[in-house]
């Protein structure tokens, strides 16, 4: 069987791995000029956080975001399985007990407790929540990774191709172009999400860190050498590209806030993309004909695209269903 898939995010990468991996013969094509380059996921935090997440989101992120968690290891170098810490100023406090109520597996932890888990933040914060079986890993050495694994399998990679879903060749194709696929999904909306790289020597974190707060909540997640990336908003704007000054603004006092060796830190860039959203925001695998939409990963593109590209290969060879995430979309379904 050849399959093509159009995209080389995230999601489209998993689903390719996912089958080759079954004898599929699949051509991966991509509008960017290199992999990474037009896909939201190259402005990912890269955060493996089910149990996090699930503040915001459904039980289905977490069920399908623990396979994320035993993929990334096999697949991607250098992912950090440190946990995530979760903290608030003593105002905020409230915020946080809610955040616990809404989660699971976050252990409480005293100011001792978060010395000893991140000594740089000593001192600031009284109590914080610890989410230890999490892990981190960096979107733009994971990506290339997995495209060069696919390759050493066979799989031909095409960059700067604008490809037609109608006229892709192939026995079945996967559509997995995020945003761009408004043009054939109308109920597919865009999430702006804007944030910064900086460079900040001056302080040492060893894994994700997230600060609660009621108008803009954090994330910092560290990455190599001083390095950290700051993030994010989150717009209901279907604009790529452009960043407000607001948003800079409300990021860096964020991470002020956090730590105050963050207002010497080198703004080494910033950046926005738009995530692709359905109105629940939660992912759907949409069939028609021999086309396969994987969509709507939201904010959750490296946790939720292991289980996605599982099902989708299931999908396409063995006419699976999955209800949890085909819904009405696939009766539509026909065999290839």
């Amino acid at each position: 069987m050849k399959v093509t898939v159009i995209g080389a995010g995230v999601a489209g990468l998993t689903t390719a791995l996912a089958l080759v991996e079954r004898g599929v013969e699949v051509l991966v094509l991509e509008r960017g000029a290199s992999v990474g380059v037009a896909s939201c996921s190259r402005f990912a935090g890269g955060m493996l956080a089910p149990w996090c997440e699930r503040e915001s989101a459904e039980d289905l992120v977490v069920t399908l975001g623990r396979e994320a968690l035993d993929y990334w290891p096999q697949h991607a170098p250098d992912v950090i399985s440190r946990g995530s810490l979760v903290l608030a100023q003593r105002r905020d406090e409230p915020d946080l007990e809610r955040f616990a109520r809404r989660t699971s597996r976050g252990q409480v932890v005293d100011a001792g407790q978060l010395a000893e888990l991140e000594p740089d933040l000593a001192g600031r914060f009284r109590t914080g929540l610890f989410f230890a079986q999490e892990a981190h890993l960096d979107p733009r050495r994971a990506l290339p990774a997995l495209a060069a694994k696919l390759e050493r399998l066979g799989v031909e990679i095409r960059c700067g191709v604008d490809a037609s879903v109608r006229d892709a060749p192939g026995d079945a194709v996967v559509d997995c172009r995020g945003s761009a696929a408004r043009d054939v999904i109308p109920d597919l909306r865009g999430v702006k999400g804007e944030m910064l790289i900086v460079h900040c020597p001056e302080i040492e974190l060893s894994r994700p860190v997230r600060l609660v707060h009621p108008r803009f909540p954090l994330y910092v997640v560290p990455r190599r050498e001083g390095i950290y990336m700051i993030g994010a908003t989150m717009i209901e704007s279907s604009e790529r590209g452009r960043v407000t000054a607001r948003s800079m603004v409300e990021l860096l006092n964020a991470a002020y806030a956090l730590h105050p060796a963050f207002a010497e830190a080198e703004i080494v860039e910033i950046g926005s993309d738009v995530r692709p959203a359905f109105p629940d925001n939660l992912p759907r695998l949409r069939r028609n004909g021999r086309v396969l939409q994987v969509n709507g990963l939201f904010r959750h593109g490296f946790l939720l695209a292991p289980a996605l590209a599982r099902m989708a290969a299931d999908v396409v060879l063995d006419d699976a269903f999955y209800p949890e995430v085909m819904h009405e979309g696939h009766r539509q379904r026909s065999v290839a």
